[in-house]
């Protein structure tokens, strides 16, 4: 029976004396603020992991030693917690049984800061997989929640509200035997408890519960309402905003039970969202942010909003706080440097090669840069932002009809005499710009030279709001003659850009990047002028603004393009940016945004960048390799090297991709020179969706650049694009498609053997529902081009793409790549007339889309038109036109005589 006395042993363990004052003592350092004597002890605390029982003198000084003070208590079993995270399964059972009974025994600590430890390393415990092993825990915890003891009542309390939110899944599953059957109800029963703390631990148990729809809770759903309901007023704030979070994840997964109770939900949030408790505020505001994306929201919400609107106005001004933590007072501070946490980390968008329109330049399909984002160093989301972005949404669903709330308070916001109250005016306007653009236009032209003069306020936070403001309706002044208002706007803008605050000049730099999406070629008169601006801000700005004015160059060149390859430009922007160039290292971040505006910049200056392309041609490479190796280095040996951070290559693949579409054939000799072909096609292969995305746009780009380089590696890379036909990555099928259209025109006739490869794929993009657009036209291109070198073994397939070949480029402005797919449906045509007859009104339609063709493309069109009419005969014909359209009917007789 040794063994038996050996577990005994165990339970009654006592710490040696000496080991205690040596861990008391490591505690106390530990609690030090100096970083080496912090590092000496994570040290010590490593090496002591090598005791069995060193945990156990942890717990012991958590739960026993109440000599002790509280901070050190504390501390003890948060080392603990962590020992649980990283050793859990090598602690010897004695030792965990220990530690389990020391927590259910303590759960009930007459300390909050202990009874609070305590239950963080319960649920640490649970969460290392213990539910399953620990299985009187929750019974346990269930019934000390009937405790007539205060604290052992909130502890346990606690400790579930922790577990609930850890574990909320495996609660909810066969695993455990469903225990939440119990404890939904058990837990609703306490929503009526005496003490603010319990119920607030109540609602928030069963909150977690809610958007999963777990069955036991939607059992009880309605008592669960009727509960809420009766927590409505609760004095203790933090219950308040339980029940708003509760109300407002209801409204998206039963609305069915909230809709008979409607009229009082929505009176109710009206006042929680005044709540004197900011945090009760910020709950509640998000529900109508929530409601906005129902479709009933427009029905329920319509009698309310002469209350509502002046509610969310009114929490859109700063609070005093927030002035404050923003160092509203702080008028000029453009020489202090930033601090390295104001710097966000940005994403790197890769490239993705779109077809020109007729409305305007390249579609965007997720065009999120103009989100409320006007002042991101405050906690990131608060009652402010929400109620701007619960305006803005509103606006969206409710458009003009928004305005006669709106304007009478518009009025007096915007002309206000104190700053805070005219800030938050112009916040409204330009958070109503989307929604409302229609109604608003009769009062833009007194509106935007009053923003314009308001660039100017004395305020730096009334500055930095116009600026965003003004860039949400850059749309509408670019659509006026340019001296009305852009050239004061841009005059008035590229000042903020230097302004003596780095806020303004944040919110300028973006404003203008949005404003030169929007202007365009229209910028061109001014570009000594807007250049100018740019480079003196070069000098000018600390660290995190640099960021956002690489943007700014970089949007410019893309929007202005060739008009930027002029000398004396070019001697005025390239020499500060290979300046900056040259001062960061390959492992900076920073590298990032610059290859980016580079990009665009070679791009843009074509011939203009040849004198600087070698060194950054070779960084680029360099680039890629060093992180391809890296890569290599940590697949093969993970603990030895660390994961590369893959941004770095995919940058310098999207900047060689505008060094080849900006150099063309000039690029061909730095091709010859490296092994970017061996490299891209690692890349090609990589696990990394984006980086198969950059590295086709690449070999679309290098293909017409320098196809000789590329040509001897077709027969490898062919097999690789047609497994990247996936839709499930929209972006990567979308460049590799356009990658094998680009490859095909070089091929030629030799493109036959790779056409099995590829065609089943294309056909079945084009044909699937909800494809976007983007992808649908290069789609519809890439099949045209390889119909156009291999008729033959494409033609057969005709009547199964043909319909949506028509309609999908219908839209696309005449250019290069359309021309050469027309040309290869026309082709086609002629190879496979019967493919086209079910659907040969689309063809007409889509002939129609051309403005100008090049003139044997008109006279295939005019071929394909009266070979059919003839066929069918001129009684048949005229059947057959007069279901056209008028406008297609007059263009087909006016262009091709039929």
């Amino acid at each position: 029976m040794v063994w038996d006395r050996q577990t005994k042993m165990e339970y009654e363990w006592k710490p040696d004396e000496q080991g205690l004052q040596q861990i008391l003592q490591l505690l106390k350092e530990s609690q030090s603020p100096d970083t080496t004597i912090q590092r000496t002890v994570q040290q010590k605390l490593e090496q002591l992991n090598q005791y069995p029982d060193f945990n156990n003198y942890l717990i012991f000084v958590l739960t026993k030693l109440k000599s002790e003070d509280e901070p050190t208590r504390s501390l003890s079993g948060l080392i603990l917690k962590n020992n649980v995270k990283a050793h859990f399964q090598n602690f010897p059972n004695g030792v965990t049984d220990f530690i389990k009974s020391e927590c259910l025994n303590n759960i009930g600590d007459s300390s909050p800061l202990i009874r609070a430890t305590v239950g963080i390393l319960i649920t640490t415990i649970a969460s290392k997989g213990e539910l399953q092993n620990w299985p009187d825990l929750l019974p346990k915890l269930c019934s000390l929640l009937d405790s007539e003891d205060y604290n052992t009542c909130e502890g346990a309390f606690g400790a579930l509200q922790k577990i609930c939110e850890d574990s909320a899944e495996i609660l909810d599953s066969d695993v455990l035997d469903r225990p939440l059957n119990i404890m939904i109800p058990k837990f609703l029963q306490f929503f009526k408890h005496s003490s603010p703390k319990i119920r607030s631990h109540a609602v928030a148990c069963v909150n977690q519960f809610i958007i999963s729809r777990t069955q036991a809770l939607m059992l009880h759903i309605d008592s669960f309402i009727e509960n809420l309901f009766a927590l409505a007023a609760d004095e203790e704030p933090e219950v308040r905003k339980n029940v708003c979070r509760a109300l407002v994840m209801l409204l998206e997964v039963r609305m069915d039970r909230l809709l008979p109770h409607m009229h009082n939900i929505v009176e109710y949030m009206l006042q929680r969202t005044q709540d004197q408790d900011e945090n009760v505020a910020l709950e509640a505001c998000e529900f109508w942010l929530t409601l906005a994306e129902q479709p009933i929201c427009k029905d329920v919400l319509v009698r309310h909003l002469p209350k509502l609107i002046p509610v969310l106005v009114n929490g859109m001004k700063y609070s005093d706080i927030d002035i404050i933590l923003l160092k509203g007072d702080v008028e000029e501070d453009e020489t202090i440097p930033d601090s390295e946490q104001d710097i966000r980390p940005r994403f790197h968008r890769s490239r993705t090669v779109a077809q020109q329109h007729d409305e305007d330049g390249i579609e965007e399909e997720d065009d999120d840069d103009d989100e409320i984002d006007d002042d991101d160093t405050i906690s990131d989301w608060n009652l402010r932002k929400c109620s701007a972005a619960a305006l803005d949404v509103l606006a969206n669903v409710y458009r003009d009809e928004l305005l006669p709330h709106i304007l009478p308070l518009l009025k007096e916001l915007l002309f206000h005499h104190e700053w805070v109250v005219k800030e938050s005016g112009i916040l409204v306007l330009g958070a109503i710009a989307e929604g409302c653009m229609q109604g608003m236009i009769p009062y833009l032209p007194e509106l935007i030279p009053h923003l314009i003069q308001c660039l100017s306020d004395k305020k730096a936070l009334v500055r930095s709001i116009t600026c965003w403001t003004l860039s949400r309706y850059a749309h509408w002044v670019v659509s006026q003659p340019p001296d009305t208002y852009l050239k004061p706007l841009m005059t008035e803008l590229l000042k903020r850009i230097l302004d003596s605050n780095k806020r303004v000049q944040e919110a300028a730099c973006s404003a203008f990047a949005t404003l030169e999406e929007e202007a365009c070629t229209e910028l061109v008169p001014y570009l000594a002028y807007i250049l100018d601006t740019l480079v003196f801000a070069f000098s000018k700005y600390q660290h995190k603004n640099l960021l956002i004015l690489y943007d700014a160059i970089g949007t410019l060149a893309d929007s202005v393009g060739h008009h930027l390859n002029k000398p004396e430009y070019i001697q005025m922007l390239m020499p500060p940016l290979i300046q900056k160039w040259n001062m960061l290292k390959d492992e900076d971040k920073d590298l990032f945004p610059l290859l980016e505006c580079l990009s665009s910049v070679a791009t843009a200056l074509q011939s203009g960048f040849l004198p600087y392309c070698e060194p950054v041609y070779q960084r680029c490479v360099n680039l890629v390799q060093k992180t391809l190796a890296q890569a290599m280095l940590n697949n093969a040996q993970p603990d030895q090297y660390e994961a590369p951070d893959k941004d770095f290559m995919i940058v310098a693949l999207d900047l060689l991709s505008g060094l080849a579409e900006g150099l063309g054939g000039n690029i061909e000799q730095l091709v010859a020179r490296s092994n970017i072909l061996t490299l891209m096609y690692q890349c090609m292969q990589d696990k990394m969706p984006e980086v198969r995305q950059s590295s086709f746009a690449l070999l679309g780009d290098l293909t017409k650049a320098c196809f000789q380089h590329v040509k001897p590696c077709i027969a490898d890379f062919m097999p690789i694009l047609g497994t990247n036909l996936n839709p499930e990555f929209i972006s990567v099928c979308n460049n590799a498609t356009w990658a094998i259209g680009e490859i095909s025109i070089q091929m030629g006739i030799e493109m036959q053997p790779y056409i099995p490869m590829v065609l089943h794929q294309l056909v079945e993009i084009i044909n699937r529902p909800n494809t976007p657009k983007t992808l649908l036209e290069n789609t519809a291109i890439t099949i045209g081009r390889l119909g156009y070198v291999c008729p033959q073994e494409v033609a057969p397939m005709l009547q199964q793409f043909i319909r949506p070949w028509c309609t999908s480029l219908r839209n696309i402005r005449d250019n290069e790549e359309k021309d050469s797919a027309f040309r290869g449906i026309c082709t086609m045509i002629s190879v496979n007339p019967s493919g086209v007859i079910q659907d040969f009104i689309f063809f007409c339609d889509a002939v129609a889309s051309w403005i100008n063709p090049k003139d044997d493309l008109r006279d295939m069109f005019c071929k394909i038109l009266h070979g059919f009419k003839n066929q069918v005969g001129d009684e048949n014909w005229r059947r057959f036109s007069d279901q056209f359209p008028l406008p297609l009917k007059e263009r087909l007789a006016a262009f091709y005589g039929v």
